[in-house]
């Protein structure tokens, strides 16, 4: 071990900046890519794959895996507070990391990240050991949601899907929704602010790509009018969409 251990040279070169973006992917002393955080006191480094701290709970590649295979085990399982401690370690990391891929514009591992954390969230819902338990977890839901959606959108773009980008975001909406009327804040939807930014940003792609319906309005209308062959292929592009997502 080095006698002066210390990271005032890497924290001198590396600057904290509150108002810009401080991550950057360089490469580990094996090679393997790594994420570097640049935050007010140090720095976060995070593995790019699996979990970010790289551990392996039981030799599972997260924990909400190790958690799976219990419940598969014991499907009437109940969370201890000693698991409810770790699974929020790993929310936290599955956050900083989220935030990172969104911040170097790596937008399908932001999703891929984003579904880990709501997956996660599922299995928290249906195992509490509490509901005040649950709504701590509960009440952030929109936030991962919108990030979710936000991120398969831009990459939908990426890819030249303009309309998978639109319908990509109508589904975060009605998902949102669907969280707020959960936890009685319906009445707060169309004023929040994600929701606001998430409208925005599908109302710039429609006017940039002359969008003129989603797919979800588009397969509103059809069951309406009763056109229900039409209303069915809807479906299977939306199921397709999601799938490719």
């Amino acid at each position: 071990m080095s006698s002066d251990p210390h990271l005032d040279h890497i924290l001198t070169d590396w600057p904290f900046e509150p108002d810009a973006p401080c991550v950057r992917l360089i490469k580990g002393a094996d090679g393997r890519d790594v994420i570097q955080l640049r935050v007010d006191l140090g720095i976060l480094q995070l593995e790019t794959s699996g979990r970010p701290d790289g551990m392996q709970p039981e030799g599972h590649a997260s924990l909400l895996d190790l958690l799976l295979r219990r419940e598969a085990e014991d499907p009437d399982m109940e969370l201890d507070e000693a698991t409810c401690i770790e699974i929020d370690r790993e929310f936290v990391q599955y956050y900083h990391r989220r935030v990172a891929w969104l911040r170097l514009q790596r937008f399908d591992l932001a999703v891929h990240d984003a579904e880990h954390t709501l997956a996660l969230m599922d299995f928290c819902r249906e195992h509490s050991p509490c509901e005040d338990w649950s709504f701590q977890h509960e009440q952030h839901r929109a936030f991962v949601l919108f990030h979710r959606s936000q991120a398969a959108a831009l990459s939908a773009i990426e890819l030249q899907e303009p309309d998978m980008a639109v319908s990509a975001i109508d589904s975060g909406l009605e998902q949102i929704e669907e969280n707020f009327i959960d936890l009685g804040w319906q009445d707060q939807f169309e004023s929040d602010e994600l929701v606001e930014r998430l409208v925005h940003l599908r109302e710039s792609l429609k006017s940039d790509f002359q969008i003129e319906k989603s797919l979800q309005q588009q397969l509103a209308e059809a069951v309406e009018l009763e056109q229900y062959e039409l209303a069915a292929k809807l479906r299977d592009e939306i199921a397709r969409q999601e799938e490719n997502a």
